[in-house]
């Protein structure tokens, strides 16, 4: 059964160890072996530009997005996924994919021509935010919770007219609910859990997941254990709890998975790599219908991406 996987962390520890070996290093949750293990047709790759390296710079970016080329989208290794035309090809081949994500845009240096590059090199999801504020919106662990900047509302327009997709995962609520009522596009929250199952003020309200619902955008729950149970110490049949919470708001449709693998220290017990999808799979199927656990594990998100992604035709 195949897998899509919304939100991984590899590229940045690709970064600051240069000799990491992205087939087999134990170093890496994510591997080219796990994700054959797990049976991982689609894997999203974040560029998350950690405080460690200072202040963000546009080269960090286009360093993270070169990793990408020289040790993910190699011969023998994953296909790059960018239009919608590939995403429609992935369902006659089910071709192991990657495709490439913005985690905040502190890297973009404020600077929207940076934007249509990242755009132009492959770049398909922005999620606009991390934790804090940055120049175009806060984040969610921002204590005033304030909405998008002029430039930040610039960005929205640009995105929308450009497709390239948005991400809500770490924006403030009151940026979430400004993007919801301006954006022409639905978006995503791609590694974000029921803030109704566990309180941690990263995962979504009710509120917010009808919004996402109503919009036909996607949730991808993660992995993160403090954010699938109170005080962390999940283990892998915890996740039906957030599964159920979504589905009974009427979500089942919009239901997928970010596991955030690579930006954790601790894991899901049950749930520590992408080889371990597998088993995750043969869990879900002894509860739940064999169509509405391959729409979770991988066919909502193909629905989205053959909806959404831009034409190569237009560009």
């Amino acid at each position: 059964m195949g897998v899509a996987d919304f939100h991984c962390d590899a590229l940045s520890k690709l970064q600051a160890s240069p000799g990491m070996d992205f087939k087999n290093d134990p170093r890496l949750d994510v591997t080219a072996e796990r994700l054959l293990e797990g049976n991982v047709e689609l894997q999203v790759f974040a560029i998350y530009l950690s405080a460690d390296r200072g202040r963000a710079k546009f080269e960090d970016v286009l360093g993270q997005i070169e990793l990408f080329r020289q040790k993910v989208v190699v011969p023998g290794g994953l296909q790059w996924l960018r239009w919608k035309e590939e995403a429609d090809e992935q369902i006659l081949t089910a071709s192991a994919s990657g495709m490439l994500s913005l985690e905040g845009v502190e890297g973009l240096e404020g600077n929207l021509f940076y934007a249509q590059l990242c755009f132009e090199l492959g770049v398909r999801f922005l999620g606009i935010t991390w934790n804090y504020a940055n120049w175009a919106a806060d984040g969610v662990l921002e204590q005033r919770n304030g909405g998008f900047t002029e430039l930040g509302r610039k960005l929205i327009e640009w995105c929308n007219g450009s497709g390239m997709l948005l991400d809500v995962s770490h924006l403030a609520p009151a940026g979430f609910w400004e993007l919801a009522e301006r954006s022409k596009r639905p978006f995503i929250a791609s590694h974000s859990n029921s803030a109704a199952i566990c309180g941690h003020p990263r995962n979504l309200s009710d509120e917010q997941i009808r919004a996402l619902i109503a919009m036909d955008g996607r949730m991808g729950l993660t992995f993160v254990p403090w954010f699938v149970r109170d005080g962390g110490g999940a283990k892998i049949d915890d996740m039906r709890r957030h599964i159920e919470h979504v589905g009974a708001l009427g979500g089942s449709k919009q239901l997928m998975f970010g596991s955030d693998f690579d930006g954790i220290e601790t894991w899901v017990e049950g749930l520590e790599h992408p080889g371990k999808y597998a088993d995750f799979a043969d869990l879900l199927l002894r509860y739940y219908p064999e169509d509405e656990v391959k729409g979770w594990l991988y066919g909502n998100a193909l629905a989205f991406l053959r909806t959404h992604l831009p034409s190569s035709a237009g560009s």
